[in-house]
């Protein structure tokens, strides 16, 4: 799995995360958000970094790119909506379990040859509306189904086993892990199992940007700007109706965007500019302001960026407070909190 030409994997330690946010609530820092957070300019230097960005870390389903880029490398036919499923951590929608049906039916499989964890739709409206109806949790509906998919379909194109296509020595694995390290520019620093119980590999923040970056400048055409290209024309596809990520990727022209569980996102501009966020409690509340002061930091136009903000703290049905990013990754100055 590991390539003689690379670097050494990133350190296994306990990283050495900064304040990244405050919660402020009338006036006063009620709370911090500890992290870590790197900004890359289009050729590659880091411009901003706060916190540990060198320290082994699990990007969780921010590597969902990674993964649809290695699978395409090793003839993975799809493109456009089902492309972006492969790279999705989708809300369980109708047209997310329509696109894995899909999927599964091109590969010759079926619901049960899945191996992911049976699960509840992630989006709470419409896992309300499934538990209403009765319905139990199902391998289709977890947020992972269509990667999962993908994968058995790789699998079926290439002769490989089906029934082990989790193992980390599985074939479909290795081609991952490989991809992983190509595009992160660094060898992987440990595996272990996702959520959904697909291998993981742990890598830096800074070899995340990187991977991002890699996708988003590739040469048209290629596997990475087929993923690239497939989950910014089909940004809900590869997440779901009034999900931050996807109104993120639909605000900035170009940017590919993907979120991962634990406090993790990744964003990438075409001209290379990659930013990449880890909240360090795993707390999604700091996740999107962090990552849009980020953004801006790299060169985004603030006033595209005025949405993302984060949610209002409330007080007795009233916003009396926020999540604010920390100054020094503030670009310009900001309206106070309530």
């Amino acid at each position: 799995m590991h390539s003689t030409s690379l670097p050494d994997a990133p350190l296994l330690r306990e990283p050495l995360h900064a304040p990244v946010a405050h919660l402020i609530r009338g006036g006063v820092v009620e709370g911090i958000h500890y992290g870590s957070v790197v900004v890359l300019d289009a050729g590659g230097t880091v411009r901003v970094q706060l916190g540990d960005i060198e320290a082994a870390c699990y990007p969780r389903s921010a590597l969902k790119p990674v993964q649809a880029v290695a699978m395409v490398r090793a003839g993975l036919p799809l493109d456009g909506e089902l492309l972006s499923l492969a790279a999705a951590s989708h809300s369980g929608e109708e047209r997310h379990l329509a696109g894995t049906r899909r999927i599964l039916e091109l590969a010759g499989v079926g619901e049960s040859d899945l191996r992911n964890v049976p699960d509840l739709p992630f989006d709470p409206v419409v896992r309300d509306a499934w538990v209403r109806e009765g319905r139990l949790p199902s391998r289709l509906a977890q947020n992972c189904s269509g990667k999962h998919a993908a994968m058995l379909y790789t699998c079926r194109l290439n002769g490989w086993p089906l029934e082990e296509y989790l193992d980390p020595g599985h074939p479909l694995q290795r081609a991952i892990a490989e991809a992983v390290e190509d595009l992160t520019g660094q060898r992987v620093a440990q595996v272990t199992v996702d959520g959904c119980g697909a291998p993981l590999f742990s890598v830096s923040l800074h070899g995340l940007a990187r991977a991002a970056a890699r996708i988003t400048t590739a040469a048209p055409g290629t596997p990475e700007a087929r993923v690239a290209d497939a989950m910014r024309e089909h940004a809900e596809m590869a997440s779901g109706t009034g999900r931050d990520v996807a109104a993120l990727m639909r605000a900035v022209p170009g940017l590919l965007a993907k979120d991962g569980f634990e406090g993790v996102q990744v964003a990438a501009l075409p001209d290379g500019r990659a930013v990449a966020v880890k909240i360090s409690d795993g707390a999604n509340r700091a996740r999107i302001p962090v990552a849009a002061a980020a953004l801006a930091r790299a060169g985004v136009d603030p006033s595209l960026l005025g949405e993302f903000q984060g949610e209002a703290l409330l007080g007795g049905g009233r916003a009396v407070g926020c999540v604010r990013p920390v100054r020094s990754l503030e670009p310009v100055a900001v309206a106070p909190c309530a």
